[in-house]
């Protein structure tokens, strides 16, 4: 069953900001999480029982997901020394 997903506006304004080569990957993954959310390459993020992410490059998608009502939402895509904060 395919998911729902949704890019914050927080997520959308950092997207802008990411160099083309990266960007596109991002997009494409993104766009895959509508089939299968968790690709073998995510890892659930610690003390957080929905957050996961994604790693592509020196960024991270960070998400979550929602199984119940069949939903993704991106929260942020940010460089990898940002992501944490």
């Amino acid at each position: 069953m395919k998911y729902s997903v949704e890019i914050l506006p927080r997520a959308l304004k950092e997207l802008e900001r990411i160099p083309d080569p990266f960007y596109r990957r991002i997009i494409g993954i993104v766009d895959g999480m509508k089939f299968e959310p968790r690709p073998s390459h995510t890892l659930k993020l610690k003390g957080h029982e929905y957050r996961w992410r994604i790693r592509v490059g020196d960024y991270r998608i960070l998400y979550e997901i929602h199984d119940t009502i069949k939903s993704v939402i991106v929260f942020r895509v940010v460089h990898r020394k940002e992501a944490y904060r």
